[in-house]
């Protein structure tokens, strides 16, 4: 399957009736009602995209010069200049994962081009992380087909099955301090180099080029900084401190209070996007660093739609605001508790200590 059927709502151009309330779900506008809505703001702008490009990656560059040269005077200052450089790279990972939508460019080849250098950038293989990307969003919310492109999420009948070793692995995995501590360094420095899970010669291929590009922009960086030490005592706390961002953002957005999940019989596009993905309304810089992201609800409905008509997109239209699943900056905290499915209560969300 190619990424871009699956980027694409399946089989939108046939629903025309509102959504059945299945699992005793709210009736949801149908996907031929919110395609005239969204069709305006999947339009993208190379000027908008360009301008976007020049404000997030020379910032970026210059960051990281000034924390090679902080190293002359304060390491504490180095890591004081990791927090806003990271925040860049949260920013520049949003960009590549436009570029895997095709809606950062206009230009498909543009896309491909500057998607692939943004990866090597942020540690990400292009092709083989837009493939998995494009598979959770064909299946996102769909308790049959988990597994590929989202956060392992066990139902509690799955989990209470386990032997207790692999219960107590997977309490240790949802962990927030192993989830959002060690996950950064485990997905970007270690798991990004392999090309698992396997799809095809071109990912694999994408993954052993982007793997030659990272260590020869490594191997740069190191002239710059005076020693390969420096350099890792450069990039390693922004590459962790933007993967911890970047895991959270997708944990948030994903797993709330009243998520929708779903049997493959009775999964619905529409309800995937906008009762399975969050509005996270975030303060307005953090909204700038994550690139708009947090309109995750509008993104699923549309992967078409560029990060910078995301908003525009949820202002103007009440019925998407009607039916969104608002999540605040706080309220996203106490989510990082959930962690398994309560199959019997509509795919609640519960807390291993719910099970007591």
């Amino acid at each position: 399957m190619s990424i871009d059927v699956l980027a694409a709502p399946p089989n939108q151009d046939t629903v025309s009736e509102p959504v059945a309330p299945a699992l005793d779900l709210p009736v949801l506008p149908s996907m031929k009602t919110l395609n005239k809505l969204l069709a305006p703001y999947q339009r993208a702008d190379t000027r908008k995209a360009l301008w976007q490009l020049a404000n997030t990656l020379l910032p970026f560059l210059g960051l990281l010069y000034l924390m090679i040269r902080s190293l002359e005077i304060s390491y504490w200052l180095t890591l004081a200049l990791a927090l806003p450089t990271a925040g860049f790279m949260v920013r520049l990972f949003i960009f590549f994962h436009d570029c895997g939508h095709n809606s950062f460019f206009p230009s498909r080849k543009a896309n491909k081009i500057v998607g692939f250098l943004l990866g090597v950038l942020v540690w990400t293989p292009s092709e083989h992380w837009w493939h998995a990307h494009a598979v959770h969003h064909a299946t996102s919310g769909n308790l049959d087909k988990r597994g590929t492109g989202d956060v392992t999420t066990l139902t509690v009948e799955e989990y209470q099955a386990l032997p207790l070793t692999q219960r107590i692995g997977y309490q240790l995995f949802r962990f927030p301090f192993i989830m959002f501590g060690l996950g950064p360094i485990y997905t970007f420095v270690l798991l990004h180099r392999l090309p698992f899970p396997r799809f095809g010669r071109k990912e694999t291929l994408n993954v052993l080029w982007t793997n030659l590009a990272i260590a020869l922009v490594a191997t740069a960086g190191s002239l710059l900084a005076g020693s390969f030490w420096n350099f890792v005592l450069v990039f390693l706390p922004v590459i962790w401190l933007a993967g911890m961002g970047g895991i959270w953002l997708f944990y948030v957005q994903h797993q709330f209070e009243g998520v929708y999940w779903a049997r493959d019989e009775e999964w619905n596009y529409v309800a995937s996007a906008l009762l399975g993905a969050s509005y996270y309304k975030l303060p307005r810089v953090l909204q700038w660093f994550s690139g708009n992201i947090g309109f995750h609800q509008i993104h699923h409905l549309s992967p078409r739609i560029p990060n910078y008509n995301l908003e525009a997109c949820y202002r103007e239209n009440p019925l998407i605001q009607q039916h969104s699943q608002v999540i605040t900056f706080g309220e996203g905290l106490r989510t990082a508790r959930l962690a398994l499915i309560d199959e019997r209560n509509r795919g609640r969300m519960l807390s291993f200590h719910d099970l007591l």
